[in-house]
């Protein structure tokens, strides 16, 4: 059992008796899941050795997107998944904040302003990338990542986006490279980005709701170049399927009161903040996203739904590099998820069904019928 599911089975109780008619639904159904990850609450997988056709009755994970115990095989996949996609030319990291005084407002209206957030950033991108003085081609391809904390689990939500350096001419089909060492102003992208943010809120109706203050500072965007986008890549992996805090963040319960380890920002030194177990709960439960929310999404020639193929955009920049392009490296530093194997043999484990909870199998299917004979079988990882 990891940290934060000891926590929620310890304290969470108490935390909704509290609180409980006050949270929204996707808190309450996120603590659920995470309590009842890997135990029978969560149900089973009813496998078979491939090779010594020993049973096995393995303990399922709830797959909630916010379970620390359940995203390292996702983050992977999807890192492996883009490495293949990116282009043979140097790339920028992009990241659109928002002011902290707009943080509340966001923080009760998170789909409405994470909506807001992404068609803003995003508009803003196109908007100036389409200018002729910047010679981009019109049309530019880049993902964002939305990410909502910051290292001690406060609210800060931005979006981080990677973008390849150069654009496609909707006209010639052309690629056209940006310089490496500068994409687009982020003044610029500031003002823009801010207007259609105000625009964006406007239409619903709640520009009251927000201080005027809000719209007569400037917005903080930053715009980095990163070289080609392996590294990049598997930075922003980490955000897009990790958690708020991961369990070995976590270093202790006690008297009421959770120890975990952060780092500030340009800053190694690992340092401990103490938080009464109520207030942690509810720094965690302030990053769950609204349910089918989408914290990752394409534009442009990186968008599925793009008129030109990707193999011909990718066509295109090698061409207009002169072929000269490096390959884009496939290879990286995250760990691959260790295969899941037979406790017996070491053989693979193939699926024969999912069971559900305990208590709602059907008569014909138990543990005692998918078990070895002594006792079930653990789920071992490979050598």
């Amino acid at each position: 059992m990891g940290a934060l599911q000891k926590l929620f089975t310890a304290h969470g109780a108490h935390y909704l008796e509290q609180f409980g008619e006050t949270m929204p639904a996707t808190h309450r159904k996120g603590m659920a899941a995470m309590v009842a990850c890997r135990t029978p609450q969560a149900g089973a997988l009813w496998c078979r050795c491939s090779s010594c056709g020993q049973p096995h009755l393995l303990p399922r994970s709830c797959g909630n997107r916010h379970c620390p115990s359940c995203q390292g095989r996702k983050a992977f996949e999807w890192l492996q998944r883009q490495l293949e996609r990116a282009l043979p030319t140097h790339h920028f990291m992009l990241t659109f904040t928002v002011p902290e005084s707009l943080r509340a407002f966001l923080r009760s209206n998170q789909r409405l302003g994470y909506e807001a957030l992404f068609a803003a950033s995003a508009g803003a991108i196109r908007a100036l990338a389409g200018e002729p003085r910047f010679k981009l081609g019109v049309q530019p391809g880049f993902f964002g990542v939305l990410h909502t904390w910051g290292r001690a689990l406060q609210y800060h939500p931005h979006i981080h986006y990677v973008v390849p350096g150069g654009a496609l001419s909707t006209e010639d089909r052309q690629w056209h490279a940006a310089s490496p060492g500068f994409f687009l102003p982020v003044h610029a992208l500031s003002t823009i980005y801010r207007a259609k943010f105000r625009e964006a809120i406007e239409r619903a109706g709640r520009l009251a709701e927000i201080p005027d203050a809000v719209w007569k500072i400037a917005w903080n965007v930053n715009c980095q170049p990163v070289g080609d986008a392996a590294n990049t890549l598997g930075y922003l992996a980490r955000y897009v399927f990790k958690v708020a805090i991961s369990d070995q963040r976590i270093l202790g319960m006690n008297e009421g009161q959770v120890r975990f380890a952060y780092t500030k920002p340009n800053s190694s030194r690992r340092r401990t903040m103490v938080l009464a177990v109520a207030e942690f709960i509810r720094r965690f439960l302030q990053h769950v996203l609204p349910p089918g929310f989408m914290k990752v999404r394409h534009y442009g020639f990186l968008s599925p739904s793009f008129a030109v193929p990707f193999e011909e955009v990718r066509a295109r920049v090698e061409m207009a590099h002169g072929f000269a392009a490096k390959p884009v490296n496939t290879d990286s530093d995250a760990p691959a998820p260790k295969p899941m194997v037979c406790s017996h043999c070491g053989g693979a484990l193939k699926l024969l069904r999912v069971l559900p909870p305990a208590k709602q199998r059907p008569s014909s299917v138990s543990a005692a019928s998918c078990a070895p004979p002594a006792a079930p079988a653990a789920l071992t990882a490979g050598p």
